[in-house]
C-alpha cells in the first residue's frame, strides 16, 4: 500500500497539514474553490518557473480576504527589487479570485531536505546532460548531510538517452512509508530532455512525529502566530511606504483566525 498510496495525502490529517485552509457550504462552491487553487498554483509556478524555486503554495479564505503563503528557497527573487514582482503578483491574484490578497514569502533554510527542491535540481542537471546516476548521487548525499534520515530517488525514462525507457531506484537510509507517524516529503518532477521526458520521484523522510492532541494543537498555534506576525510586519511596512509616499505590500500576513472552520484541497 505505501508504494500505491500518496505519502502526503495517507498522512493529512496526522503528521502532514493541508495546503489550503478553507471551508465550502455547497459542492458548486468546492469545485469552484479548488479550481481557483489550481488557477493560482499554476500562475505563481509559471511565473517563477526559471528561478523562484518554490517548493509549495499554501491557501487560506477568510471571508473577504484570501492569504496566499509561498515558500521558497530563493525569497529576494519572489520579492522583486523594492517589493515591485511581489506587487504585480498581488495584483494578479485580486485580479484572478476578485477578492483582497495578502503574500506570505517564507524562506526554506535548508532546501537539501525538501523533496520538491531536491527533484527539481536533480531536473535541471538532467536537462544539462549530467550522467543521471552522478546527479541523484550528488542530491542524495547533500541531503543526507543536512540532517536527512533516509531518501529515496526513483529516475524513470530514456536514461542517458537509451533507445529504450527503463527505470532506475537508488536509496539511502530508511524511508519508512507504512509508518504513518514518519514524516516523509514526497515530490514529482520532470526533466524535458531532447529525447524524451524524464520523472523523478524523491521521498525524504526527516524523522517521526507523533500524532497527538497537544501536537496538532501546538501545529495550529505555530501558524496563527505565523500569521499574525507577518500581518505585524506587513501593517509596519505599509506605514512607511506610505511615508515615502507609496505602500508597500512586501509582507501582508495571513489572518490565522479567520473564522472559517479547517478544510482543504491538496494541490
Amino acid at each position: 500500500m505505501g508504494q500505491k498510496t500518496h505519502p502526503i495525502g495517507f498522512r493529512l490529517g496526522g503528521v502532514q497539514d493541508w495546503r489550503a485552509h478553507w471551508f465550502a457550504n455547497k459542492a458548486s462552491d468546492y469545485r469552484r474553490l479548488t479550481e481557483e487553487d489550481q488557477e493560482i498554483r499554476s500562475l505563481i509556478r509559471i511565473r517563477y518557473a526559471e528561478s523562484g524555486a518554490i517548493s509549495r503554495v499554501e491557501i487560506e479564505r477568510g471571508a473577504q480576504d484570501l492569504v496566499v503563503t509561498i515558500y521558497t528557497a530563493r525569497p529576494g527573487i519572489i520579492i522583486g527589487r523594492g517589493g515591485t514582482r511581489v506587487d504585480e503578483l498581488r495584483a494578479d491574484l485580486e485580479k484572478l479570485t476578485e477578492k483582497r490578497a495578502r503574500l506570505n514569502i517564507q524562506e526554506i533554510r535548508q532546501p537539501e531536505l525538501d523533496a520538491t527542491l531536491v527533484g527539481e535540481s536533480i531536473a535541471e542537471q538532467l536537462e544539462r546532460r549530467v550522467a543521471y546516476r552522478r546527479a541523484v548521487r550528488l542530491a542524495m548525499q547533500r541531503t543526507m548531510q543536512s540532517g536527512a534520515l533516509g531518501i529515496k530517488v526513483v529516475v524513470a525514462g530514456r536514461l542517458g538517452g537509451a533507445e529504450i525507457a527503463r527505470t532506475d531506484k537508488q536509496k539511502e537510509g530508511r524511508t519508512p512509508l507504512h509508518t504513518l507517524r514518519a514524516q516523509i516529503d514526497f515530490a514529482v518532477s520532470e526533466a524535458k530532455t531532447t529525447f524524451g521526458v524524464i520523472g523523478i520521484k524523491v521521498w525524504i523522510y526527516t524523522g517521526d512525529m507523533i500524532p497527538s492532541a497537544e501536537n496538532l494543537r501546538a501545529r495550529s498555534m505555530a501558524r496563527l502566530s505565523l500569521g499574525e506576525s507577518q500581518e505585524g510586519q506587513g501593517q509596519a511596512s505599509g506605514e512607511r511606504g506610505g511615508n515615502r509616499g507609496s505602500s508597500s505590500s512586501r509582507g501582508g500576513g495571513g489572518n490565522g483566525s479567520s473564522g472559517s472552520r479547517a478544510s482543504g484541497s491538496e494541490g
